[in-house]
């Protein structure tokens, strides 16, 4: 009897799982590459991915591609690792003053830290309301696309969309902003 590769991993067939990993291991780490510039983040997401693709094998649904479940589970994954590391990078700065006075050693730090976080505010309020709102619901409300697709009546791609414009919007800021610091704290 000839298994499926979703049966076959179900089953815990590792020569299956080692297959899967081959096929799928640098479309995964491309693929979150692109998503984060981040050659670390993406190594721990793509090695995260196959980790729980082991640990919920038995949850596969045979009638859903299995390449469209690792890229769910990796998208998963992930937002769980971007939000994971935000939260402890503010639990570091809030028991440690210290760390946080290292990170700005001095006024002009605090002045251009305070500039260039009010120009990103002021970049937000001018992005067109639906982009804003949702900018907002993802960043600071914590909602993943769906729900935010979800609670605005929208497609998961459309808020894909507009956090991926608005993240270029913010990026674009911060790149003109950039020199500009650097070139004053000389």
């Amino acid at each position: 009897m000839l298994l499926t590769t979703i049966a076959a991993l179900q089953e815990g067939d590792t020569f299956i799982f080692q297959q899967v990993f081959t096929q799928y291991h640098e479309k995964l780490f491309f693929y979150m590459l692109s998503k984060t510039q981040s050659t670390y983040l993406s190594e721990e997401a793509v090695q995260l991915t196959f980790i729980k693709l082991w640990q919920y094998r038995a949850s596969l649904n045979q009638e859903i591609s299995l390449s469209r479940q690792i890229f769910r589970i990796a998208k998963t994954t992930l937002i769980d690792l971007l939000r994971s590391k935000e939260y402890n990078n503010r639990i570091i700065v809030q028991m440690n003053p210290a760390h946080e006075q290292s990170l700005c050693n001095n006024v002009d730090d605090r002045i251009n830290e305070s500039e260039l976080k009010e120009k990103v505010w002021k970049g937000i309020q001018q992005m067109p309301p639906m982009r804003r709102k949702i900018f907002e619901l993802s960043r600071y409300s914590g909602m993943s696309y769906k729900e935010i697709a979800k609670e605005l009546s929208l497609s998961v791609k459309t808020v894909e969309h507009h956090i991926s414009r608005a993240l270029k919007q913010l990026q674009h800021i911060v790149s003109i902003l950039a020199p500009i610091i650097l070139f004053f704290r000389k």
